[in-house]
Formats: structure tokens, sequence, C-alpha cells
């Protein structure tokens, strides 16, 4: 079977590089934070073109831990889109806020930036558009309805790691963002880990304190700064012990391990040539591929897209999956149940028809195999199953 993605392969092509860093690590002793995640936190945040960032445990702690740096909780609101994976949406009601959803457009499947001022209300406190399948939102006219409103744009980069928009990378987009690097993305860990990337000292600060259980001077900045007190520094005394047994904040133990960070580090030089790779991939795709049963992805003009997944739509999406299989093809469906319909969020009251465009893809969309290592003769499989359904 050709899969629709493949972690093992892009190990293969770097194995001697990652296990080397990962022997380091392991020989170093320093196994939680330190020098290493501090590297790759600089590389990272001067990639995306952003001051900061803030290694932590995995992506769904990126945005709960980056909604309770913007002191969002209890009573308020934060609109994003109906069609993303649950943790945007758990994230928000994790921390005590309201989800509030909006359609998708029609062809990027990205927040409809039309749809977003009627979602408003006095509570709302923030919009996470979703870089979905690796293309980035309409940020500019996210920023500019959610900043008319006093609201912060919190991106989610989870698919998108290393996309462009008007030539600005995503992350340095909206106010503070939110990457995974689940194995599988397209700059993947070996295992859960994630990342917080913004410009804005005081939501650094927060985001530093969260993630280790509230604590220190970070800790402290932060709780005065939510609490609307002045903060003075040289007031704050730990005694001679470790400021991390001095917490201000309920936080998180949710750090990136130093064993994740040195092999990201490797891997983020080649994060340019891979997404070349899979734009080139999806060319082919776009090229080749005629049955005019299915939909092919599009582009926004100004946009950079790096195809996380190659996204498509067909009416008989069962029917397609099964027919692909026999042909030595995998698929992918990515998501089968928009935010509204899921079962955790039925109290919200949402129901069938609310977004349709969300709700149409849901029962349409399907994803073909698309990762860098894909050969051509694979490549042409594909093309080759897809056109004779």
């Amino acid at each position: 079977m050709i899969p629709v993605m493949n972690v093992q392969r892009q190990y293969a092509s770097l194995q001697e590089e990652l296990d080397t860093a990962a022997l380091e690590v392991l020989h170093s002793g320093g196994y939680i934070l330190g020098p290493k995640v501090a590297d790759f936190e600089k590389q990272f945040a001067e990639y995306c073109g952003a001051k900061y960032a803030v290694g932590v445990g995995n992506g769904t702690d990126a945005l709960v831990i980056a909604l309770l740096a913007a002191g969002i909780g209890e009573g308020d609101e934060v609109i994003t889109t109906a069609m993303t994976f649950v943790s945007t949406a758990e994230a928000i009601a994790q921390v005590g806020a309201t989800p509030v959803f909006v359609d998708i457009t029609p062809d990027t499947f990205t927040m409809d930036p039309s749809k977003l001022e009627a979602a408003f209300t006095a509570k709302t406190k923030a919009v996470i558009p979703v870089h979905i399948y690796g293309q980035a939102a309409d940020m500019d006219a996210i920023n500019e309805i959610a900043h008319a409103h006093g609201a912060i744009t919190i991106e989610d980069c989870a698919q998108a790691a290393g996309a462009k928009y008007k030539g600005k990378r995503t992350c340095s987009l909206g106010d503070i963002a939110c990457v995974s690097f689940f194995p599988t993305k397209n700059l993947g860990a070996a295992g859960d880990a994630g990342i917080i990337v913004t410009s804005n000292e005081d939501l650094y600060k927060g985001c530093m304190a969260y993630r280790v259980h509230g604590s220190g001077l970070n800790g402290a900045y932060t709780y005065a700064r939510l609490n609307g007190q002045e903060f003075d520094e040289s007031k704050i005394d730990f005694h001679g012990n470790l400021p991390k047994y001095y917490n201000y904040l309920v936080g998180f133990n949710s750090r990136l391990d130093a064993l994740q960070a040195a092999m990201l580090s490797v891997k983020l030089p080649h994060l340019d040539d891979w997404n070349a790779r899979r734009r080139e991939i999806a060319a082919i795709y776009n090229e080749k591929i005629t049955n005019d049963k299915l939909t092919k992805p599009v582009v926004a003009e100004g946009n950079e897209h790096i195809f996380y997944v190659y996204p498509m739509k067909v009416q008989d999406r069962a029917k397609f999956r099964a027919y692909m299989e026999e042909k030595g093809i995998t698929t992918g469906v990515y998501f089968p149940v928009p935010m509204h319909e899921q079962a955790c969020f039925g109290k919200l009251g949402y129901k069938h028809g609310d977004f349709p465009v969300a709700e149409d893809l849901a029962e349409h969309g399907v994803t073909i195999p698309m990762f860098p290592e894909l050969t051509a003769e694979e490549i042409q499989q594909v093309i080759d199953a897809v056109n004779s359904f």
C-alpha cells in the first residue's frame, strides 16, 4: 500500500544526523528544557520572523497556554472555524471559555472572513483562524475585524509550519501562534511536541510561566499583569531557593524536552525543501488528475501552500476510498465531523445546517498520498488510480 504519510522515509534520509543528535542528549543527562530547547526556540522564532518561541509538550497545550497567557477564561467567547481538529475548540473549552464557530470558504477551506463579524459579541476575546491543510487563512481580513473589536488573533498553525501569506510566514501573522510537531506534520518530532510563537513580550512571559506551573519571575509578572497590578521585580525574593518552588498561577507541566528539540533542530533546515517538494507533487497532481468526479484544491492568491495533505472532494467518498484501497493506495479524511456536530459541544446548541460549507467538506473531503519522499512511480500510480475511478 502507498500510505497517505510516511515518517520512516524521512527518518532514513537523516538517520545519521538524528541518531547523533539523540545520543548527544542521552549522554548529556540534560533531558528537560536546557540549551537544546533554548537553541531550537531561537531558531524557530527566527525562521518564522517572530521575536519569541516557547516550546511545550504538544500543540493542544500550546493553544491552552496561549489562551491563558492572554487572560482568556470563564465567561469569555473565542471564535474559531467549524472545520478543524478538535484541539482548536477543545482548548477554548478547557480554559473555561465558550467556542463560537463560523463557516469556511468553499475553495480554501479556511475561516470565511465574511462570516466573522456576525459572530462577535461583547464577550468575544479572541479569534483562532486555522491554517488548515497547510494553507494560511486570510489573515489581513481576520486581523482587521478582530482588532476592531479589541480581540486578539491566535493562529492555529498545527498543519502549516513554513507556509506563507503575502510573503510572510505563518506564526508571524497574528498576535500569537501555536504549532504542533506531531510526527506526521511537515516538521515532525519523534513523539508529541509543540511550540508557541509571538512577538508580544507580555504573552511570551505568560506562556513561559504557564508551561512550568506558573512559577518564577515570569509567573509573578504575569500574575500582576492579569490582575491589573504593578510589577516590581525588586520586591520578588525567593530567599535563596529555586524560583520553580514559588507559584503565582495554576499552570501546567508542559515542556518541550531536549531530545525532541535536538531532532527538530536537525530537521528545521530541511523544512523549506520538504515543503517545496510537497508543492511540486501537488503541481503534478493538479496537472495530471483529470477525473471530473473529484475537485482539486485551490491556492489563494498570495499564499504559499505547504500541502500538509492534498485535499479533494468526491461525491461518493466511501466508494472512492474502497476503490483506491483495491488499487493499493491509502486515502485519508480530515475531518469527518465538523466541530458544531461533535458530541462534546452538543450543549452549545448548534444544529446540522448551521455551517453548510464545513458540513459538505466533512461529508465529501478526502486526501491522497502526500509526503516529500513519494517516488515518481508512486505519484503516477496514485494519478492513474484517481483518473480511472
